[in-house]
């Protein structure tokens, strides 16, 4: 319950909200030529993108602990990969550059975000 008492949603959680802010910019930053045309690095980003908002939202609606966290852990892994992506595609296209680096920075901050969700679950648990 939220602090209206009402369910909270997975669209609710701050890390979900800028996981989905971050795959929406990935989106508009793979439309841009010439990176449009690199069809296996765009894809790739972009899953990995999406794969970190869709593991949040699984990992809420799960109601077994292991289960939850490990997918909150699989949605920190891939906002991992999706850096490390953005700096291939940095490394590729410089003209990027600075789109790149903010869109890191927003995936250090969604990995941030699911790693307060995975601690104040484990507390909440912990604490029963």
């Amino acid at each position: 319950m939220d602090v209206e008492g009402r369910r909270m949603k997975f669209e609710d959680l701050e890390a979900w909200k800028e996981a989905r802010s971050t795959v929406r910019e990935i989106y508009v930053l793979t439309r841009h030529e010439p990176l449009a045309s690199d069809f296996g690095l765009t894809r790739q980003v972009q899953r990995s993108a999406v794969s970190a908002m869709s593991n949040i939202a699984e990992g809420f609606e799960r109601s077994g602990s292991a289960e939850k966290l490990n997918f909150y852990n699989i949605a920190r892994a891939s906002a991992g990969e999706t850096r490390s992506l953005l700096y291939v595609v940095e490394d590729s296209y410089p003209e990027f550059e600075e789109t790149c680096r903010d869109l890191r920075n927003k995936s250090i901050g969604v990995g941030r975000k699911i790693t307060g969700l995975i601690n104040s679950y484990r507390k909440r648990t912990t604490n029963k």
